[in-house]
């Protein structure tokens, strides 16, 4: 079975990741590299909200993990002098915990909910009047004895995250006045983003060698930012200095098992079983998931994504197919060590 958690280029965000890059991740839309139209457009919403001296609207950021939707919320507190609060839709269990959260908020705070689409359906239903008039009502006792109790709210901004945006109800959804979608990033926005990464992190790396990281990154600043630490820890173990090269990042990522589409063991294995064992395609999900001994949900939403961003994979109503594109990558690798590490 696939362990997610151990994957280098899995997109979810991992313990290092969580403490990196509060260093790493950018303070202010001026420094935020890519997504240029959702950048304006947020930069003239936050104008409009300051100079009317009101609390930006309620804001729903949606795409692929790691692109920037935290930061992105962060900074929208931060351009609007606010403070934030950060949660989780699986942290808030219970409807007191909400309540806690909410009636804790100041006039302008922002409250972030990450993964918002996982929110239990009788947590969400508090927020719809808490989103819409800064109320709650909150019915105490049961039967003959329940009464309402009615909590007023301070003015505030809910920011939502979400990996998958179909999930969220449409009442929840509704009361968003504001809805970005991020998409990937190109090689050279990554570039320019594990450049400024490595100014922060204190290690030297050129131009080429920034490239050679982005083209592996599969279009996702996390993963470029999670494979610059790793090149940096061979560049000082291997090599002995803290100055990355185009070499460097080649031997690493040789090392790491990562190829020059940023494909891993997981992905070629994929991609080598639909070609030895049912000669291409097409097949079925459920029969590669029978002989790739994984669940079905971990192919649709880990592994398949960005074969198919990339082109290497389609989705036929007979089933999975390779396509030339990835036949021709599979021939063009090397052989990596089964032994990934430094």
């Amino acid at each position: 079975m696939l362990e997610e958690t151990k994957r280098l280029l899995i997109h979810q965000e991992t313990e290092e990741d969580q403490v990196v890059s509060l260093s790493l991740r950018p303070a202010k839309l001026t420094d935020f590299i890519g997504q240029k139209e959702l950048v304006e457009n947020l930069r003239v919403s936050i104008k409009a909200a300051l100079k009317r001296g009101e609390p930006i609207e309620h804001i729903l950021f949606s795409g692929p993990p790691g692109l920037g939707k935290t930061s992105l919320a962060n900074i929208v507190a931060h351009e609007m002098g606010a403070r934030i609060t950060i949660t989780s839709g699986p942290a808030i269990s219970r409807a007191g915990d909400l309540i806690g959260i909410l009636t804790n908020l100041e006039k302008g705070d922002v409250l972030f909910i990450d993964e918002i689409h996982r929110l239990s359906k009788t947590v969400e239903e508090f927020l719809y009047p808490a989103m819409e008039n800064f109320q709650i009502d909150f019915i105490v006792d049961k039967g003959p004895y329940a009464k309402t109790i009615k909590f007023n709210l301070k003015p505030f901004t809910l920011i939502g995250a979400t990996t998958r945006s179909g999930l969220l109800a449409s009442p929840l959804r509704d009361r968003f006045g504001i809805f970005h979608h991020l998409d990937f990033y190109n090689e050279e926005e990554l570039s320019q983003i594990v450049l400024n990464s490595a100014v922060k992190l204190n290690v030297v790396i050129d131009q080429t060698a920034a490239l050679e990281i982005s083209r592996r990154s599969r279009g996702t600043p996390r993963i470029a930012n999670r494979l610059l630490r790793r090149v940096r820890d061979y560049a000082q173990v291997k090599a002995q200095k803290n100055e990355i090269t185009n070499t460097l990042v080649t031997q690493a990522m040789q090392t790491l098992g990562v190829d020059t589409a940023g494909l891993d063991e997981t992905d070629r294995r994929f991609i080598r079983v639909i070609k030895e064992h049912y000669q291409g395609g097409p097949v079925g999900v459920e029969t590669l998931a029978a002989t790739l001994n994984e669940e079905i949900d971990t192919i649709v939403d880990v592994i398949e994504p960005f074969l198919l961003k990339i082109g290497f994979l389609r989705r036929t109503a007979r089933g999975r197919e390779l396509t030339e594109s990835s036949l021709s990558h599979l021939v063009e690798q090397p052989s990596f060590p089964k032994n990934r590490s430094f």
